[in-house]
């Protein structure tokens, strides 16, 4: 109870201040909004109020912040003007809200997550770049658009660069002072690590240094004192029941009026848009990443239009400015929301004349400084970076918005990118890939995600193109929904068009999803006794190099294991023999790219050659077929690494270790060790020099089982005479997966038939008869 009670008192500590930097920050906003949307300035102050307290309490957002907002400035204008009357206005919003309910209750907040990031990103840069372009003016005292205009064109004639141009010339030096001491103020307490940890919010003081510069200023002398126009115009009401009769309500008699209903499901539109694209912005600027319900927040939308028309308020939708300042205010839950809405309500009725005092110019600086952070040059950059199908879309957005207004802005921004998607889906609908089996080549088409019709001219095109007797596997294992339109297209190629050109067409991912039409794999991914026995050594090598190099660059072909596990129940044809390493990092099926039944794994510490595994070759090709065994070794060797070090120490695995049959192991990977090359000194097992000194060892051994299978065994060593067999050398990188294929050396070849023969002159029993005419460079595949 206590860790609870001080994390509700550490909450409250930042929210309190963020609160009131928002109702600060809230109060020229909401006055600027009714200003813009020719209604009376007290329903932006009962907007503001309602979408902090009634919003506020309903939303699940933490973060977002409701009140009227300038994106509806246009529209509302537009509305007031075709209803003839402001209280014809306040039914409309009623039935907005009713139809926001409505919506929120069928859960339409789901297209929130269609909205592209490139338009959200772009989204914010614009608010940013038009809070910096519009607040200038205020910060120089140029009395020109109302703080809440988002819009380019301004009332009085001009536009927003119109009026930056018009500040040059109109520049009032008490405001001026004062915006840019605000400016310069909030700049070093963001940079002072000390005043940046301060429970104190840099914009609270700001307004409070603001307010008392203002005073001071206004005894200077009448050219440095702030007027009027210049200073936060809150109505001034006598009591609280003078406040009370500045409240209107709607004019019900309109509910007969169709053009009511038509302006009501405008405004519940657009808002809801707004309020879903908002907080998806708003979402991506949270520390804490939070994410709101979108379907809970236009429920929350609704009631709160519901009892903003009831009671005399402007519309209301969830608006980034403020949102945006209460995040950099250090905001930790929605009690910051609604307290801004409850200072609005109480500071208006109770204090009016106090507020008037608060200059735009210190107002304008704060905002000034929000747009900087959200539109900051590491976004453009970090946009630039993803390409053109992400900048366009993002800088068109922030174009738009600024040079119009924030609707039209966003929707040539969505435009815009659904045009991006569509040239996309048009361009890349489907990946081609061509793969070599062992039976030949197969091409796959892989289908996207999502396949509309839009894709069927591009699927038809790939179709029509495989050449006569191809193979072409249909891939859509990745794909979530296919339009019926692209399921005739591939139902008619399948039972018409495939047929009349000899084509062989194969489904995959279609079983469980589309039955009409079933996964069939009709190309052979496995290794038969046909396909075996009609290869060459030569050409197995050929398969393994390729299916090497698809490993490496994550190019595996497609195959069906469970139809293979069938198809190989009843016998096995394998093409190769690998003996490999049991490194865990060497899987010979994977490093090769190959499938069950394709190739006899033999794995053994050190790929070494002893009696055991020379009889699993034998079986392997001399029994069963197989026409290539490949010696596959690896850098960064364990085994490799122990026998070289053991060496080194003149140990035996069995002292060292306590391992008695280790050390046959190691014994037989010791004489792969050169004895004209020194053993390395005893420095970090981990340098460069004795990584490299251990992989050439594991080389060296790799050449010697090769020499020992050729000398050791007539049945294996017949085979490569008669060029039925070809045995070679890999090298497996385990830091970059390639293969490295070699020949036997001959050197090393005649230096162990030297050391077999010493052998067998000491030996009082020989063993088996080592092959004397084994040739010094055998005929392998290089």
């Amino acid at each position: 109870m206590k860790e609870s009670s001080a994390s509700r008192f550490s909450t409250l500590a930042k929210d309190v201040p963020a609160g009131i930097v928002v109702f600060l920050v809230a109060l020229p906003l909401c006055l600027g909004v009714a200003l813009a949307s020719n209604a009376p300035l007290f329903s932006g102050i009962v907007a503001g109020v309602v979408g902090g307290i009634v919003v506020g309490l309903l939303s699940g957002s933490q973060t977002s912040v409701t009140g009227p907002a300038a994106g509806l400035t246009a529209i509302v204008a537009a509305q007031i003007a075709l209803l003839g009357s402001f209280k014809a206005l306040l039914l409309a919003t009623v039935l907005a809200g009713a139809i926001q309910v409505a919506l929120g209750v069928a859960r339409a907040g789901f297209i929130a997550a269609f909205f592209p990031s490139s338009v959200i990103k772009g989204l914010l840069a614009a608010i940013g770049l038009i809070l910096i372009l519009k607040q200038v003016p205020h910060l120089f005292g140029h009395g020109g658009n109302p703080v809440g205009g988002m819009s380019f064109a301004q009332g009085n004639d001009e536009n927003t660069f119109t009026s930056l141009f018009a500040t040059l010339f109109d520049i009032h030096p008490g405001a001026a002072l004062v915006g840019l001491s605000s400016l310069a103020l909030l700049v070093v307490w963001d940079r002072a690590p000390v005043l940046k940890r301060s429970r104190v919010p840099a914009p609270l003081v700001v307004v409070v240094v603001g307010a008392l510069l203002s005073q001071l200023l206004a005894g200077v002398g009448s050219g440095w004192a702030i007027q009027t126009e210049h200073l936060v115009n809150v109505p001034m009401a006598t009591d609280p029941n003078a406040a009370l009769t500045l409240l209107q309500t709607p004019d019900w008699s309109q509910l007969g009026n169709p053009t009511v209903y038509l302006s009501a499901l405008t405004i519940a539109v657009v808002a809801s848009l707004e309020t879903l694209l908002n907080l998806e912005a708003i979402d991506r600027l949270d520390p804490a990443q939070r994410r709101s319900p979108p379907d809970r927040e236009l429920w929350a939308q609704g009631v709160g239009n519901l009892v903003s028309g009831l009671i005399g308020g402007l519309p209301v939708t969830s608006v980034i400015v403020r949102s945006s300042v209460n995040i950099n205010a250090g905001n930790k839950t929605r009690a910051s929301t609604i307290l801004h809405g409850a200072l609005l309500a109480g500071c208006v009725l109770l204090m009016p004349g106090l507020l008037n005092q608060i200059p735009l110019a210190c107002l304008a600086a704060i905002l000034v400084m929000t747009g900087v952070k959200l539109a900051s040059p590491k976004v453009l950059r970090q946009m630039w970076a993803a390409g053109r199908p992400q900048f366009l879309p993002f800088a068109v957005t922030v174009l738009a918005i600024v040079t119009t207004d924030l609707l039209k802005g966003i929707i040539i921004g969505l435009l815009v990118a659904v045009g991006f998607i569509l040239h996309s889906n048009l361009r890349r609908p489907l990946r081609r890939v061509r793969e070599k089996h062992v039976t030949g080549e197969v091409l796959r088409i892989e289908l996207a995600n999502q396949v509309s019709f839009l894709n069927r001219a591009a699927l038809e095109r790939a179709l029509h193109a495989v050449p006569r007797g191809g193979h072409v596997l249909i891939d859509a294992r990745n794909t979530d929904y296919i339009d019926p339109d692209i399921l005739d297209l591939l139902d008619d190629f399948a039972k018409k068009t495939a047929p009349a050109h000899g084509i062989e067409l194969s489904f995959i991912g279609f079983r469980d999803r589309y039955p009409r039409l079933e996964d069939k794999i009709q190309f052979v991914d496995h290794s038969s006794r046909d396909v075996r026995d009609a290869l060459t050594p030569e050409q197995v090598l050929t398969i393994l190099r390729d299916g090497n190099e698809r490993f490496r660059t994550g190019q595996r072909l497609t195959r069906d294991l469970v139809r293979q596990v069938s198809a190989t129940a009843h016998g096995q044809s394998p093409m190769a023999v690998v003996l490999s390493c049991i490194d865990s990092r060497t899987p010979a099926e994977l490093i090769f790219d190959l499938g069950i039944g394709d190739v006899f794994s033999i794995r053994i510490a050190g790929n070494v050659a002893r009696d055991k595994v020379l009889g699993s070759m034998e079986f392997g090709t001399r029994v069963a077929g197989a026409k290539l065994i490949l010696v596959l070794g690896h850098t960064s060797c364990g085994a490799v690494k122990a026998a070289v070090e053991l060496a080194r120490k003149g140990q035996t695995a069995e002292a060292a270790m306590g391992c008695k049959h280790l050390d046959v192991l190691v014994n037989e990977i010791q004489r792969a060790i050169d004895p004209q090359i020194p053993l390395p000194i005893p420095d970090d097992p981990g340098t460069p020099v004795r990584e490299s000194y251990t992989d050439e060892v594991a080389r060296r051994n790799v050449q010697r089982t090769m020499a020992v299978i050729r000398q050791q065994s007539e049945a294996l060593n017949q085979l490569v005479k008669e060029g039925r067999l070809a045995i070679v050398g890999g090298l497996y990188d385990v830091r970059t997966g390639e293969v490295t294929f070699f020949a036997l050396d001959g050197a090393i070849s005649e230096a162990v038939l030297a050391e077999l023969r010493t052998k067998k002159r000491t030996k009082k029993k020989h063993g088996s008869r080592s092959v004397t005419d084994l040739p010094s460079s055998p005929s392998a595949v290089e």
